[in-house]
Parts: structure tokens; sequence; C-alpha cells
């Protein structure tokens, strides 16, 4: 599964933001949903790209940060978009038209797929959001479904809350929804325990279980088939099996009992 190549035309505009570590976290949450353009109008902190607090929150996306474009006006920081959504939680009595953020997402990867130029979402201000007159500017007014009794979200985590459903959406789009990328399945990757491996583990398992009392060979029951069914349904990898066994051993065998027994052990 690959980030959606698409992703180079949103844009994350930060409208006059004061704290240069909100745009800092902010670069982090449009890098870890696959985006890059992020744009900052006028900050109140105009070298927030070498600001501490910035470059420490950032993290991983350093390199956004720096690379972010810094303009005066909002207009400037929207050339070439051909469709932008203004981030509010509430409608305004002469704005565009509201709607959800995730019907947002649906209709911005329209967009996307008309070839017709950039799109972008745009944040206002930590503490007071978008001005009315920024709000025009913008083509409709996208919400975040929040609490009404808790509504006010951080400005980096409204950007972050944006991005990933930008970035779900475009992945339902491409047939890769419900999945996740292979960095994040690591450990699907050992191998599967062999046939023979099994049967020698299950060997193993049960002079362990004789060992410990917990099997008697006159009456063995159902412990081993039982077992046998347990270690189907679970699929055991070759490392899975090489732990178990090492468990098996300790049972027949206590640390204990073993300690000095090697031999060429130094006096």
């Amino acid at each position: 599964m690959k980030t959606p190549i698409s992703a180079s035309r949103v844009r994350f505009v930060l409208c006059e933001p004061s704290l240069p570590a909100n745009i800092g976290a902010a670069a982090r949450a449009v890098k870890t949903m696959g985006f890059r353009s992020l744009w900052v109008v006028n900050p109140r902190v105009s070298s927030y790209r070498e600001d501490p607090d910035a470059v420490a929150l950032s993290t991983s996306s350093v390199d956004v940060l720096r690379e972010s474009r810094c303009v005066p006006t909002l207009t400037e920081a929207l050339e070439g978009v051909t469709f932008a959504w203004a981030l509010s939680g509430y409608d305004r009595r002469f704005g565009p038209p509201i709607e959800d953020l995730r019907g947002a997402a649906g209709r911005a990867c329209d967009f996307l797929a008309s070839e017709l130029g950039d799109i972008a979402f745009v944040f206002g201000t930590e503490r007071s959001g978008l001005t009315n007159e920024e709000i025009e500017i913008c083509q409709a007014v996208a919400a975040i479904p929040a609490d009404p009794e808790s509504p006010s979200l951080n400005l980096a985590q409204s950007v972050q809350v944006t991005a990933y459903e930008m970035h779900v959406t475009q992945l339902e789009r491409a047939g890769d929804a419900h999945r996740l990328y292979d960095w994040e399945k690591r450990f699907e990757a050992e191998p599967p325990a062999t046939v023979p491996a099994i049967e020698g583990f299950l060997e193993h398992w049960q002079r362990a279980m004789e060992a410990c009392g917990a099997l008697d060979p006159k009456e063995p029951k159902f412990l081993m088939p039982m077992t046998r069914r347990i270690v189907a349904r679970a699929g055991l990898t070759q490392p899975e099996v090489d732990l178990l066994r090492g468990i098996c051993a300790a049972i027949i065998r206590p640390k204990k009992e073993r300690a000095g027994s090697k031999k060429g052990k130094a006096r």
C-alpha cells in the first residue's frame, strides 16, 4: 500500500498562528498522514522555522517545518487553489455553506480527481479561529463533529484530524480501505512453523506435561487433543515454537538443576 500521489496537491494553511510550537506540531500532523504542503500566513513569530519549541514538536517532520511557505495574506496562500475549506466549529450568517469534515474530505478527493488545481484546508488563529473575512475567501466551511460540551480543539489537533480524514478517504478511493501499511505489520513476516516443527513441539509439550504432573500417561484424557486444537487455531510461527520449546525444557529440567552442568565451565 502506497501513499496517494495526489497528496502533494493538498495544502494546509495556518492563518496568523501565535505559537511556533503549534506550527511545529502541525508540520508533524501533516507529514504523518502523507502530506507535505504547509503554508503559514502572517505568523506572530516570523522565525518560527528555527524556534526550539517548533522544532521539538515537529519531531521527524522538521523538513516540512523548514520547507513551509510563509506569506503575508491568505489570498497569496491560496494561489493555484481550486477549492478551499475553512475549518470552523460553526457556520457564519453570510459565509459559505458548512459541511462535516468527512463529507468535505470526500468532495476534496473529487476535486483532486478533476486535475483542475490544488485544494486547501484553512485554519484560524489559536485564540479566536478564522475571521469572517478569511472564511469568505474560502468556498466552503468544514466542521469537525466535536462534543458540544467541549467543542474546542487545539490548532495542531484540528490539523491532525483533517489530515487523517483526507488520508483515509484517499486510501478508500484507491481501494485500500481498512488496510495497514506493511511497516505496521512488522511481525507478520515471521516464517510459519512447519508441520515437523509443530510435531516436535507437541512431543516436547507432552514430556513437559508429564514432568510437571499435568498429564498422567496412564490416563491422558483430552489434554493432547485439546492442545493440538489450540495450536492449529493459533497458527504458530517458528520463533513462537522455539519460545514454547524453551519453556518445555525449563519445565522438564528447571534452571536450578541445570546450573553448573555445562561442560568446560571455568573453575
